[in-house]
Protein backbone atom coordinates (compact mmCIF):
# COMPACT_ATOMS: atom_id res chain seq x y z
CA UNK A 1 0.00 0.00 0.00
CA UNK A 2 1.33 3.33 -0.95
CA UNK A 3 2.33 5.89 1.69
CA UNK A 4 -0.54 8.83 2.12
CA UNK A 5 0.93 12.36 2.30
CA UNK A 6 -1.30 15.22 2.91
CA UNK A 7 0.23 18.15 1.02
CA UNK A 8 -0.84 21.89 0.86
CA UNK A 9 -0.38 25.73 0.70
CA UNK A 10 -0.67 27.19 4.41
CA UNK A 11 -2.33 30.32 5.70
CA UNK A 12 -3.01 32.94 3.54
CA UNK A 13 -0.67 31.75 1.02
CA UNK A 14 -1.87 31.67 -2.56
CA UNK A 15 1.40 30.01 -4.58
CA UNK A 16 0.61 26.62 -6.21
CA UNK A 17 2.93 25.89 -8.73
CA UNK A 18 5.34 24.39 -6.27
CA UNK A 19 2.92 22.14 -4.75
CA UNK A 20 1.55 20.91 -7.99
CA UNK A 21 5.12 20.59 -9.29
CA UNK A 22 5.76 18.42 -5.81
CA UNK A 23 2.27 16.48 -5.94
CA UNK A 24 3.71 14.93 -9.09
CA UNK A 25 7.28 13.96 -7.87
CA UNK A 26 5.26 12.26 -5.18
CA UNK A 27 2.36 10.37 -7.06
CA UNK A 28 5.53 9.25 -9.92
CA UNK A 29 7.08 8.27 -6.60
CA UNK A 30 4.70 5.67 -5.75
CA UNK A 31 3.65 7.64 -2.80
CA UNK A 32 -0.84 8.55 -2.46
CA UNK A 33 -1.25 11.74 -2.35
CA UNK A 34 -3.87 13.89 -1.23
CA UNK A 35 -3.09 17.87 -2.41
CA UNK A 36 -5.65 20.83 -0.27
CA UNK A 37 -4.01 23.23 -2.58
CA UNK A 38 -3.70 27.09 -1.46
CA UNK A 39 -4.72 29.24 1.37
CA UNK A 40 -5.29 25.82 3.72
CA UNK A 41 -5.46 26.27 7.70
CA UNK A 42 -4.22 24.35 10.09
CA UNK A 43 -7.32 22.20 10.40
CA UNK A 44 -7.73 21.61 7.17
CA UNK A 45 -4.27 19.80 7.43
CA UNK A 46 -5.40 17.56 10.51
CA UNK A 47 -8.77 17.09 9.27
CA UNK A 48 -7.73 15.59 5.83
CA UNK A 49 -5.09 13.76 7.71
CA UNK A 50 -7.10 12.19 10.04
CA UNK A 51 -10.13 11.75 7.87
CA UNK A 52 -7.33 9.34 4.88
CA UNK A 53 -5.03 8.37 7.82
CA UNK A 54 -2.43 9.84 6.27
CA UNK A 55 1.38 9.03 6.99
CA UNK A 56 2.78 12.79 6.66
CA UNK A 57 1.67 16.03 6.52
CA UNK A 58 4.35 18.37 3.55
CA UNK A 59 3.38 22.50 4.60
CA UNK A 60 4.62 24.35 2.05
CA UNK A 61 4.46 28.29 2.27
CA UNK A 62 6.43 31.15 -0.30
CA UNK A 63 5.34 34.43 1.00
CA UNK A 64 7.34 34.59 4.58
CA UNK A 65 4.57 34.01 6.84
CA UNK A 66 5.03 30.82 7.71
CA UNK A 67 6.07 31.36 11.17
CA UNK A 68 3.14 32.91 12.11
CA UNK A 69 0.60 30.30 10.03
CA UNK A 70 2.17 27.66 12.02
CA UNK A 71 2.18 28.60 15.40
CA UNK A 72 -0.18 26.11 17.07
CA UNK A 73 -0.03 23.37 14.66
CA UNK A 74 1.73 20.18 15.89
CA UNK A 75 -0.76 21.16 19.51
CA UNK A 76 -3.47 20.45 16.97
CA UNK A 77 -1.70 17.74 15.35
CA UNK A 78 -1.49 16.15 18.78
CA UNK A 79 -5.28 17.18 19.93
CA UNK A 80 -6.53 15.12 17.06
CA UNK A 81 -3.71 12.20 18.03
CA UNK A 82 -2.36 12.10 14.93
CA UNK A 83 1.01 9.82 14.26
CA UNK A 84 2.47 11.81 11.20
CA UNK A 85 5.74 13.20 10.42
CA UNK A 86 5.70 16.39 8.98
CA UNK A 87 7.46 18.69 6.58
CA UNK A 88 7.75 22.27 6.09
CA UNK A 89 9.22 24.33 2.83
CA UNK A 90 9.39 26.85 0.74
CA UNK A 91 10.49 30.77 1.72
CA UNK A 92 9.18 30.52 5.21
CA UNK A 93 10.49 33.69 6.86
CA UNK A 94 10.45 37.50 5.42
CA UNK A 95 14.33 38.55 5.22
CA UNK A 96 15.56 34.93 5.60
CA UNK A 97 19.41 35.74 5.70
CA UNK A 98 20.41 32.65 7.58
CA UNK A 99 18.49 29.67 6.66
CA UNK A 100 20.04 27.60 9.53
CA UNK A 101 18.02 29.95 11.90
CA UNK A 102 14.55 29.07 10.31
CA UNK A 103 15.06 25.88 10.20
CA UNK A 104 16.01 25.55 14.02
CA UNK A 105 13.04 27.63 14.72
CA UNK A 106 10.70 25.30 12.93
CA UNK A 107 12.27 22.09 14.23
CA UNK A 108 11.79 24.01 17.49
CA UNK A 109 8.05 24.48 16.22
CA UNK A 110 8.11 20.51 16.11
CA UNK A 111 8.47 20.14 12.12
CA UNK A 112 10.73 16.46 11.20
CA UNK A 113 12.31 18.03 8.28
CA UNK A 114 12.63 21.80 6.93
CA UNK A 115 13.75 22.98 3.58
CA UNK A 116 14.42 25.93 1.76
CA UNK A 117 12.95 27.24 -1.36
CA UNK A 118 15.59 25.86 -3.98
CA UNK A 119 15.17 22.26 -2.52
CA UNK A 120 14.29 19.82 -5.32
CA UNK A 121 11.18 17.58 -4.75
CA UNK A 122 13.95 14.59 -5.31
CA UNK A 123 15.44 15.88 -2.15
CA UNK A 124 11.74 15.53 -0.24
CA UNK A 125 11.19 12.17 -1.56
CA UNK A 126 14.42 10.69 -0.58
CA UNK A 127 13.86 12.33 3.34
CA UNK A 128 10.16 10.94 3.43
CA UNK A 129 11.66 7.32 1.96
CA UNK A 130 14.29 7.38 5.02
CA UNK A 131 11.74 8.53 7.74
CA UNK A 132 9.10 5.59 6.70
CA UNK A 133 11.84 3.24 6.54
CA UNK A 134 13.10 4.23 10.19
CA UNK A 135 9.38 4.54 11.16
CA UNK A 136 8.54 0.82 9.73
CA UNK A 137 12.07 -0.28 11.27
CA UNK A 138 10.41 0.91 14.72
CA UNK A 139 6.97 -0.35 14.50
CA UNK A 140 8.96 -4.28 13.54
CA UNK A 141 11.00 -3.41 17.07
CA UNK A 142 7.83 -2.79 19.00
CA UNK A 143 5.85 -5.74 17.37
CA UNK A 144 8.77 -8.15 17.73
CA UNK A 145 9.05 -9.57 21.42
CA UNK A 146 12.21 -9.13 23.16
CA UNK A 147 15.04 -12.32 23.42
CA UNK A 148 16.73 -10.87 26.38
CA UNK A 149 13.77 -10.91 29.10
Amino acid sequence: MATKVILGVIGSDAHVVGITILEQALSASGFDVVNLGMQTSQEEFVEAAAAHDAEAILVSSLYGHAKQDCEGFHERIEEADLDVVTYIGGNLAVGQDDFAETRAFFRELGFDRVFDSKTDPEEAIAALRADFDLHSSEDERERTPSLSA
